[in-house]
């Protein structure tokens, strides 16, 4: 098997279904060798099992690819390290991580357990902290040792909830806010060693977005399935392969057949003065600002 990942190295964590498994799947497809990391856990985090990250290597294999399975959590400092440890010991070397691994615990902000919100931040916060911390330390050391920069990526995954917003996820769209700001510091601390850093805000059907919308249509089959997760693949292939070095930084978001550039955070309508404010005097300027601004992108727009 050959394409435009041919011979790279990539971990994807969360891998076992849905996007992660079509990633997984995709860059077989393209020539990667792929380390399949899930912890088999049900969308809520609870409970483990290798049967799924077994299961998409088995599938790589009969491609004619090559896989290793992987069941380390990804929010486990330890954990993580081993997890990048078993790609190099496995196939001598990473390239690419790809920080896929998620779970919701939706819940309205009043009736929010501290659990809740603790485990979806560390498993999608930490869980991108903590894998992409071990492998640029690795990258790091050997950009030094090759004397210049390598041609490593790290993919992270955010949300439209942490972009935009959405009711009833605070803690999920806090944690995909943070992954977003991660994403574009990250990639200008790593760019010296050669290394890009993306992220992609996917809009798919999955286990884990199945309940939001129980009301959409069937598709029928044989036809194009916009919430098909295996239409997010292509991107996050492309910005493993060698083809994507001058992009770093930047949000994707993907969905269907559609790929947006997020353009982030502008500063508005302004008001300046030469001198500290009066508090008394802000009613009169920032309502008008308000005013004058954009309205907050939603999810819709």
């Amino acid at each position: 098997m050959s394409g435009i990942c041919d011979g790279r190295v990539v971990v994807v964590t969360g891998a076992g279904r849905g996007i992660g498994r079509e990633y997984a799947l995709e860059l077989a497809r393209q020539g990667a060798l792929v380390v399949v990391n899930d912890l088999g856990a049900e969308p809520d985090g609870t409970g483990a099992s290798p049967g799924p990250a077994g299961e998409v290597v088995e599938e790589i294999r009969g491609l004619g690819g090559e896989a290793v399975a992987d069941g380390e959590d990804v929010s486990d400092w330890d954990g993580s390290a081993r997890m990048i440890q078993r790609a190099i010991d496995t196939f001598g070397r990473i390239d690419v991580l790809i920080n896929n691994a998620g779970i919701l615990r939706d819940r309205m902000l009043v009736n929010m357990s501290e659990q809740e919100w603790d485990l979806v931040t560390k498993v999608h916060l930490k869980g991108t902290f903590a894998p992409s911390r071990h492998v640029a330390a690795h990258w790091r050391a050997e950009s030094k040792e090759q004397g210049g920069p390598l041609d490593a990526r790290i993919i992270n995954t955010t949300s439209v909830s942490g972009i935009f917003g959405n009711p009833g996820q605070t803690n999920y769209g806090a944690a995909k806010a943070g992954i977003a700001g991660f994403t574009v510091i990250a990639a200008r601390e790593l760019e010296r060693y050669g290394i890009t850093v993306n992220a992609i805000s996917p809009g798919a059907l999955t286990r884990l977005t199945e309940g939001l919308n129980p009301d959409r249509e069937t598709v029928p089959e044989g036809r194009f399935d916009p919430g098909a997760p295996d239409n997010i693949a292509p991107v996050a292939v492309w910005l493993a392969s060698a083809e994507s070095r001058e992009v770093t930084g930047r949000v994707f978001l993907v969905a269907g057949g559609t790929v947006s550039v997020g353009e982030g955070w502008n500063r508005g309508p302004t008001a300046t003065k030469d001198a500290r404010w009066d508090p008394a005097e802000l009613g009169g300027v920032i309502p008008g600002l308000v005013a004058e601004a954009a309205a907050n992108a939603t999810m819709r727009d």
